[in-house]
C-alpha cells in the first residue's frame, strides 16, 4: 500500500513494474481532505482482513534472512559480542541462512580482510566499489571519517576508526562472503552478504528490512533501546556492568567472555539459540516486551532540486 501526493519526483509506479496501481493512491486524484482520508482507511481495512488472517507456518532456518549490526560499541565489543556474533553469524550461514552484515565506514578500513573472503573476483570488486562509492559520498559533502568513532564510542575505550572496524568485523565470522547488495537492495542469494548501509543505527536498520531482514541481532558496549517495528532486535551487550545496568534491555551477556565464565563459543550458541526462538515466536526480546519502536530513517544522499 502507497500513499502519494501525486507529483512526488519518484513515482509509486516507478517502484511498482507489475503496472498494477490498485495499491497506490494519489491523494492529488481525492476528492477533499475527507475524500483523502476515507480512501486510505478503506485500502488499509481491506489489507488488515488479508493480514490478520496469517497463520506461523514452520520454516526451515535456511530460509531465515538475519542482520547484524552495532551501536554503541566499546573496546569490549571486538572481544566479546561481536566475536559471539560471528560464530553464531557462522552456524546460520552452516544451515543455509542468510546473514546480512553492514555499515561502511566501519568496515572501511579492516576491507583488506574482507575482500580475501569473497567466492569469487566479482564479489570483491563490488566490495572496494561500495567502499570507494562512500569515500566519494563524504568527500562530497566534506565529511572527516575520522567523526567515527563517535565521542561516547571514545569514551568506551576506543581510539580510532581502525580499531573499530577490525571489531566491527568480526560480526561476520569467518564464512565466505557470497554477495554484496547496494543500499535497500533485496537479497537474492544464501550465506553471509555484506549489504552496504551507513553506520546509523536506524539508518542501517531501515536498510537491512529493505534487504529483507526477518530478525537483527544488534551489540552494544554503552547501550541503546533501539528497536523495530518490523523485526525484532536481540541486544548483545559487551560487559557484565552493562547488563547488570540495563538487566531489563539486554538480551544475551557476552561479557561473560571477558571474565572467564563462558567462551565465544557459548555465548555463540546461546545467541543462535535465541534467534530461533524470537523468530519462532516462543520468546520475546526485553525491546519488544516494553514496546520499544523506533521510526523508520531513510538514507537519501542525492541533492535536493
Amino acid at each position: 500500500m502507497v500513499v502519494g501526493l501525486g507529483c512526488e519526483k519518484l513515482s509509486p509506479m516507478r517502484i511498482n513494474p507489475s503496472g498494477d496501481d490498485s495499491d497506490i493512491i494519489s491523494l492529488q486524484d481525492q476528492q477533499g481532505f475527507t475524500g483523502m482520508v476515507q480512501s486510505i482507511m478503506e485500502m488499509a481495512e481491506e489489507r488488515l482482513i488479508k493480514l490478520n488472517r496469517r497463520q506461523r507456518e514452520t520454516f526451515p532456518v535456511s530460509e531465515l534472512v538475519i542482520g547484524t549490526q552495532c551501536g554503541g560499541s566499546d573496546a569490549f565489543s571486538g572481544v566479546t559480542a561481536n566475536p559471539a556474533v560471528g560464530y553464531a553469524t557462522d552456524l546460520l550461514v552452516r544451515a543455509g541462512a542468510t546473514v546480512l552484515f553492514s555499515e561502511v565506514t566501519e568496515v572501511r578500513d579492516a576491507i583488506h580482510l574482507l575482500t580475501p573472503r569473497a567466492v569469487n573476483e566479482e564479489v570483491g570488486r563490488a566490495l572496494i566499489k561500495e567502499m570507494d562509492w562512500y569515500d566519494n559520498y563524504l568527500a562530497l559533502g566534506d565529511a572527516d571519517r575520522s567523526a567515527n568513532p563517535s565521542p561516547g564510542n571514545k569514551k568506551g575505550g576506543l581510539a580510532n576508526v581502525v580499531e573499530k572496524s577490525l571489531g566491527s568485523i568480526a560480526k561476520s565470522g569467518s564464512s565466505p562472503i557470497s554477495g554484496v547488495l547496494a543500499p535497500g537492495e533485496k537479497a537474492a542469494e544464501k550465506g553471509l552478504i555484506f549489504a552496504a548501509t551507513p553506520a546509523s543505527d536506524f539508518v542501517c536498520g531501515t536498510l537491512q528490512l529493505a534487504s529483507g531482514m526477518h530478525l537483527q541481532v544488534f551489540t552494544t558496549g554503552r547501550g541503546t533501546p533501539y528497536n523495530l517495528a518490523m523485526a525484532s532486535v536481540i541486544k548483545v551487550s559487551t560487559r557484565n556492568t552493562l547488563t547488570e545496568q540495563w538487566k531489563d534491555l539486554i538480551d544475551i551477556n557476552a561479557g561473560t567472555i571477558a571474565t572467564g565464565e563462558a567462551t565465544i563459543e557459548d555465548v555463540g550458541w546461546e545467541i543462535f539459540h535465541l534467534i530461533l526462538e524470537v523468530a519462532s515466536g516462543k520468546k520475546k526480546t526485553w525491546a519488544e516486551h516494553w514496546g520499544l519502536l523506533n521510526d523508520l530513517a531513510l538514507f537519501n544522499p542525492a541533492p535536493i532540486t
